[in-house]
């Protein structure tokens, strides 16, 4: 298997153990800070940048396995077609070869294939495990057993990993933007006065000259 087959394998090693930790059964309040702290952190969001990124490769190379498994497909089909034909010493180990490399294919396409569809099935089941947690903290605000309010209020506005840290991330930015704009508005205003008083003084000047 070479290296990058070998990081899918872990990848979906690791999907695995995420998987089985989603269905863990935890106390709500655990729960509820666990999914609010990945919601929030950056950190994240960053992994989750890099892991679509990832995907977008191994899904790159799922489509060339499944090409490679229908090119062998055809070499296998005509090997046998030969075999038929009366040259079975010839490409016996030929033919072997070719299975060979159909293994191989077959199983970097099924490898990549979990792999993705792996990550489809952690994404909405996130989203489920989310929206099964907010009713039950609405049942218990309507129950009256509702204790920490800023908690069931940050549940409320939690997404996706990592979704509030890059929004965050976005309004600071833009907080920056507008103050930067307004350091240049201001130097702008500056420089406007000190023309005007330039213009004003050098109109001054050349009526006293009139004058005399």
């Amino acid at each position: 298997m070479t290296l990058y087959y070998s990081l899918v394998f872990l990848l979906l090693v690791f999907e695995m153990g995420l998987f089985m930790l989603l269905l863990v059964p935890l106390p709500f309040a655990i729960k509820r800070k666990i999914f609010t702290f990945v919601s929030e952190n950056p950190v994240v969001a960053k992994i989750q940048y890099w892991m679509k990124i990832t995907f977008v490769f191994i899904l790159i190379l799922f489509m060339d396995s499944v090409n490679r498994v229908y090119r062998v497909q055809l070499e296998l089909s005509a090997a046998t077609e030969q075999t038929s034909k009366g040259s079975a010493t010839v490409m016996g180990h030929e033919r072997l070869e070719v299975q060979a490399r159909k293994f191989y294919s077959q199983r970097n396409m099924y490898l990549c294939g979990f792999t993705l569809f792996l990550s489809l099935i952690l994404n909405r089941t996130y989203v489920m495990i989310l929206e099964v947690m907010r009713l039950e903290d609405h049942l218990r605000t309507l129950e009256g057993t509702k204790k920490d309010t800023e908690e069931s209020e940050k549940l409320a506005v939690a997404g996706k990993p990592g979704e509030l840290a890059g929004l965050r991330e976005q309004l600071e930015k833009k907080e920056q933007d507008l103050q930067t704009l307004k350091k240049q508005s201001e130097q702008l205003n500056k420089s406007y006065d000190e023309l005007s008083d330039k213009y004003a003084a050098t109109q001054k000047s050349g009526e006293t000259r009139k004058d005399q």
